[in-house]
């Protein structure tokens, strides 16, 4: 292993001393703060751990755990809890202090940052009687909080005023020599002075729990400080209840503008039909759009989302060849296949179509003929690659070679994929066909262009207003800007192919057009045949938002060739408001490849035993939104079990089992004090910044709203004790009445705020609390008023766990399932229905389609989940838990006996059905 760190980085003192504490042998090598260590990652880290196997780690904490873990000090639920608080709470704070302290002298401002997490700690030490955080010796949360601390506590001068317990606790650590020699090693006795030149390379905005969504300073994002006044106003505000609540509306198809109301019209990328969509693929587009849609509908908006599958073009014609179809069967298997994906994610699209259809022709030839009537059409003869050994032009992402700009070597024949440059696919040096690999020739053909420079001057002023007045994402404007930094030159719209929506023009009856031309107006034939009024969607650009979402590779054709296509058109189209592009997701150190088996795809992820919903937030959570993310199993692990099931989980639970035990399932009365109206202040000032971040499509920071509102709520529970004041006289046991209630009420807007991205779990809140409907659009209607939903004596259902560990063991043979390079025996080969009867095949279907392969070892870990997942069911049955519950607890012990069948080299049967006694 090899531990590389920075001069100056405070982050380095907690991983040094670690190491040290640990015994774990390490190199050790010093890099500048501008090195880039992590190969995957667009921006340099450190401190970054090396792993034998070739992984890295390069989140402090885990770096820190790990080492402990290998060391044999596991890690427990107490300790991941102090990491995460640390991480997520007193980190943010530390740095924003630091940057005060160091770099503008203003200690005074420094320390009141730090006042609240300060004041937490000391809370928590005062009622331990361990000398240290977790237990009697020092653990790696002991480790990591006091080096957070430590340039700020170190300095004599730095006045965070009376803190005993800190205090104590802080000398204690500090005493042990590992601690005194990392700090000495980063700090080399300057203290905060040390830590300057890091600082000024590391601006505090990076640092800070979140971007601030509004014009808030610095300091008030870091640390937002509740007033008084707003303390009031939030009791105020929560004592009037559901009166006054927006009735709930459902949903009626056709959705269609309507007057005096905010009309969303929401597109995500289509995806290409050719193949299965990987994570990367889902988080980038309809995952992302998803989220939104369902936020947008709990504010009461009027949206339409709709997508669907991108059929035409020559990835579908050599996709044919490959499988021996023809190309619209493999149309109708991947259409069937995506929709599948997208309906177990819980993507709720008001309509999932396709580009094969009438409407798509009849919709693409008009705009294609108003744009030639209209003269910015032109004609020339182009030189194209041509691949003899297929017989075919080739079409710009089937040649593949270096970029004449920047020498990338995997550049496509449209677009350097590095640079972000435009390219014609006959300047490619070293070009290549993707099917064949053989080197293709040039060859002359007759083409239509769409006219860009004619269309550059209408297209800069709209593009001015658009980004203007819209949430456009960074990375969306400066694609844009690239492109037409220097000019726009003629873009081709036809190609010599067969399949593709046909050139009506005489002349070049023999073509189709190009998917990046036909493509996008895809959008509005799939609306076209949701509903025959789709000109009020799609020609109503005074009454209709777009927002379209996608990743960066698909910015372009959205922002410049699309856009111009319908300008020019000049029939009053909508035109996107809101331009919403991520960055790529890569799986763990590298990309996804569904031909080397790297990665999951999208029909893999059920089968992994994990929920649909902790794919959502997982991949919500690492949503590459300002940078390339990396999906890892160890950190899906760790946020599963620390975030959902520590966390969110831990505090719903529990205030759901306190009414239940101690007020006999209903809500109590709820006397507030000064502690309990602080905390209502706090929630609401989350779910304020959760709706502008949301309001701003920041879907990762809003998410990080839902996490710090039950981890309030923890902290409220623990400094509290209902379960020790229950067993008190009068007034103790009406404080844990409050506190319980208030709770509950909690629990039920986090119920509300967790739909756009847990929907199934969001369900289950509501059903376990018996939550009435309006309480979950009420408070986000309303701007961010967090009311008293459950008041007292409403009575809740049965409450049962939300969320279940993920082991280390299961993590592991998943890493290596997904790893690549997979023998073809353990393949499972997956048909797509081609009707309704074929989609629920007989068992004996099933097992004439799975080639099964004994697998020992992960034999042996299904057994021990049977039975956990059997122990859990017997639970739930002894607890009298609701039947639904019960269901689905049974339905995944039948899917994990079903995976242990296959691991043991058994065809899983049919499960036995109990027939009911008549």
């Amino acid at each position: 292993m090899k531990l590389y760190i920075s001069d100056g980085n405070p982050q380095g003192v907690k991983v040094l001393a670690s190491l040290e504490l640990t015994g774990v042998k390490c190199e050790i090598e010093a890099v500048s703060h501008e090195e880039k260590v992590v190969p995957y990652l667009s921006d340099p880290r450190s401190p970054v751990l090396l792993l034998p196997d070739g992984q890295h780690l390069f989140s402090p904490n885990s770096i820190c755990q790990y080492l402990f873990d290998i060391s044999g000090q596991k890690a427990t639920d107490a300790t991941n809890q102090w990491l995460e608080w640390e991480a997520t709470t007193l980190q943010p704070a530390v740095l924003q202090s630091l940057h005060m302290v160091a770099l503008q002298g203003k200690r005074g401002e420094a320390a009141a940052v730090m006042k609240e997490p300060l004041k937490w700690l000391e809370q928590s030490l005062g009622k331990k009687n361990s000398p240290f955080l977790t237990a009697e010796a020092v653990s790696v949360a002991d480790v990591v909080l006091w080096a957070a601390l430590y340039p700020l506590l170190s300095d004599s001068s730095f006045d965070v005023g009376e803190l005993p317990s800190v205090r104590g606790w802080f000398e204690r650590v500090g005493d042990l020599h590992a601690c005194q020699a990392a700090a000495n090693r980063v700090l080399k006795g300057k203290g905060v002075e040390a830590l300057k030149t890091f600082l000024q390379k590391h601006p505090a905005s990076q640092t800070q729990r979140r971007d601030s969504p509004t014009n808030a300073t610095e300091a008030e994002v870091a640390e937002h400080v509740i007033t008084a006044e707003e303390i009031e106003e939030a009791a105020q505000i929560w004592s009037e209840g559901l009166k006054g609540s927006p009735a709930v509306t459902e949903r009626k198809h056709p959705v269609l503008p309507q007057e005096g109301k905010r009309n969303v019209l929401l597109t995500s990328a289509l995806p290409y039909v050719n193949n299965v969509p990987h994570l990367g693929n889902i988080i980038g587009c309809v995952l992302s759009a998803d989220v939104f849609a369902r936020y947008g509908r709990l504010r009461g908006w009027n949206l339409l989302y709709v997508c669907g599958t991108d059929e035409y073009g020559t990835a579908t014609e050599n996709k044919a060849r490959e499988e021996g179809l023809t190309p619209q069967e493999i149309c109708d298997k991947y259409h069937a296949v995506h929709a599948d994906i997208y309906q177990w994610f819980q993507i709720d699209f008001d309509f999932f179509g396709r580009t094969t259809t009438e409407r798509q022709t009849e919709i693409a030839q008009d705009i294609f003929w108003r744009l030639h009537e209209r003269g910015f059409l032109l004609e020339d003869t182009v030189e194209q690659l041509r691949c003899e050994s297929c017989q075919r032009f080739l079409a710009d992402r089937f040649v593949e070679g270096e970029c004449p700009h920047c020498r990338y070597p995997e550049a496509r024949g449209d677009q350097c994929d590095k640079c972000g440059r435009l390219i014609n696919a006959v300047d490619l040096r070293n070009p290549q066909c993707k099917v064949c690999k053989e080197t293709p020739v040039i060859r002359s053909s007759k083409h239509l262009f769409l006219n860009l420079p004619k269309l550059e001057g209408e297209l800069e002023q709209w593009l001015d207003k658009s980004t203007g007045s819209g949430d456009w994402t960074a990375n969306a404007r400066q694609i844009t800007r690239s492109w037409i930094r220097d000019g726009l030159k003629p873009r081709c719209i036809t190609r010599d192919l067969q399949w593709g929506t046909p050139v009506p023009h005489q002349d070049f009856k023999e073509k189709v057009f190009y998917v990046w031309f036909d493509a996008p107006i895809g959008y509005l034939s799939i609306t076209a045949n949701y509903t025959d009024q789709w000109e009020k969607w799609w020609k109503n650009p005074q009454q209709v938002e777009l927002y379209n979402f996608m990743a960066k590779d698909n910015v372009p054709f959205h922002s410049v060739v699309f856009p111009c296509s319908l300008l020019g058109a000049q029939d009053n189209y909508t035109l996107v408001n809101h331009l919403v592009a991520t960055e790529y997701l890569n799986y763990e150190d590298t990309k996804f490849s569904k031909s080397r088996g790297v990665g999951v795809f999208g029909d893999m992820a059920k089968d992994t035993g994990i929920p649909s919903d902790v794919w959502r937030f997982y991949l919500l959570y690492l949503r590459p939104e300002g940078q390339d993310s990396a999906f890892s199993w160890s950190d899906m692990a760790l946020k599963n079990n620390s975030e959902l099931l520590n966390n969110l989980g831990n505090f719903i639970n529990r205030a759901g089992m306190f009414v239940s035990k101690f007020f006999d399932g209903r809500v109590p009365e709820m006397l507030l004090n000064e502690d309990d109206k602080r905390l209502i202040a706090q929630v609401r000032w989350e779910l304020k910044q959760y709706i502008q971040l949301l309001d701003k499509v920041r879907i990762r920071d809003a998410l990080k709203c839902i996490l710090n509102i039950s981890r309030h709520g923890n902290q409220y529970i623990q400094l509290n004790e209902p379960w020790k004041k229950i067993k008190g006289d009068h007034a103790d046991r009406q404080r844990a009445g409050t506190v319980t209630g208030v709770s509950v009420n909690v629990a039920c807007l986090l119920s509300a705020v967790l739909e756009p991205y847990m929907p199934a779990v969001s369900q289950t809140i509501r059903q376990q609390l018996q939550a009435p409907p309006p309480s979950v659009s009420s408070m986000l209607q309303n701007t961010g008023s967090f009311i008293c939903t459950l008041p007292a004596g409403h009575h809740i259902g049965t409450v049962s766990p939300l969320f279940q560990k993920l082991e280390n063991e299961q993590i592991e043979a998943l890493r290596k399932r997904f790893g690549g390079q997979q023998p073809e025996e353990e393949c499972v080969e997956v048909k797509a229905p081609s009707s309704a009867a074929e989609s629920k095949p007989s068992a004996g279907a099933v097992h004439a389609s799975v080639r099964v392969n004994a697998d020992p070892e992960r034999a042996k870990q299904l057994t021990a989940l049977v039975a956990e997942q059997g122990n859990k069911v017997r639970g739930l049955k002894a607890q009298k838990a609701d039947k639904s519950v019960i269901d689905d607890e049974v339905d995944k012990l039948l899917q994990l006996k079903k995976q242990l069948s296959l691991a043991e080299g058994k065809n899983p049967e049919p499960a036995a059905q109990k027939g009911k006694k008549k």
